[in-house]
């Protein structure tokens, strides 16, 4: 992959980490607010599919990733640009909000610091080329489809679709891998998870995963090629099973709680993309140079 033109790596690095802290902050509005939008948005195809006229009352204020701007959901303070500088402002205002000193969540700035780590080693690792520009995307949606995925045991398609096409775009010019490899691995990554889930759904007459997860995987797979699917679903299904363990018999949760497993993906899925890890290489390709 041929670099683009030359730039001060110390400065490269140093604007890495402060774009990473702002994504970082736009980040937790996407992860806090989609979801909501989604919500909205299945309640009104509800109404339209069952011909339901809605509520006559005034137009609610627009809800988007915009508007309205950030404030407090305790006593409706306004964020003021001050009030909004990834970390600084956390601990400027001790973690409490200016309006009704009510604790803020430690995990605004822990998002904005996680954003910016990644932004940094994805920029150690591939140096200033096309290749740090579309690894850093990848990593942006799947920390939000991570977050998002804890707090709802949801998966965007609004974040995996857009991502799966732009991964093939972007091998289609040989960014990660080769045209046909990530096609075939969008294919067999959501058919994986498509024939575990209908498996299983068949055995017990219970569904195993959500669709979502399907999609995650498709996704993956048309990033890093089908290659790395063996690595992925692997690494993912190892740590989703040590997590659930660790939480059936330390945190005595029922076993029947379901336990979100697009984390799991997105963390082995970010490994094989940027990390290259590779399983299928150790495996069948022993006597090959592994990155």
């Amino acid at each position: 992959m041929n670099t683009l033109p030359q730039i001060p790596l110390p400065f490269f690095y140093a604007v890495s980490a402060v774009l990473g802290l702002f994504i970082g902050s736009f980040l937790n509005v996407v992860i806090r607010r989609l979801p909501r939008m989604i919500e909205t948005a299945w309640r009104q195809d509800c109404r339209d599919f069952l011909d339901i006229a809605p509520a006559t009352e005034p137009d609610p204020e627009p809800y988007n990733l915009i508007r309205p701007g950030s404030s407090c959901p305790q006593c409706d303070h306004r964020i003021t640009a001050l009030e909004n500088i990834p970390v600084l402002s956390y601990l400027l205002l001790r973690g409490r909000c200016a309006g009704c000193n009510i604790r803020i969540s430690f995990r605004y700035p822990l998002v904005e610091i996680l954003t910016a780590l990644l932004t940094v080693f994805v920029a150690l690792k591939f140096g200033v080329s096309a290749q740090t520009l579309f690894a850093c995307l990848f990593t942006w949606a799947l920390i939000s489809l991570t977050f998002i995925d804890i707090d709802h045991q949801l998966l965007p398609d609004n974040i995996t679709l857009p991502c799966l096409w732009l991964g093939m775009l972007c091998n289609y010019f040989g960014v990660f891998t080769d045209l046909y490899s990530s096609m075939m691995g969008a294919v067999a990554g959501y058919g994986i998870f498509w024939l575990v889930y209908h498996c299983f759904k068949l055995i017990t007459g219970k569904e195993g995963m959500g669709l979502g997860d399907l999609k995650l995987l498709a996704m993956l797979g048309a990033w890093t090629g089908w290659q790395a699917l063996v690595s992925i679903v692997f690494l993912s299904s190892l740590l989703g099973s040590l997590v659930g363990l660790y939480l059936v018999f330390f945190r005595r949760r029922p076993r029947s709680a379901p336990i979100s497993f697009g984390p799991y993906l997105a963390l082995a899925g970010w490994l094989s993309l940027v990390w290259g890890l590779n399983l299928f290489d150790y495996v069948f390709l022993p006597g090959e140079k592994v990155i």
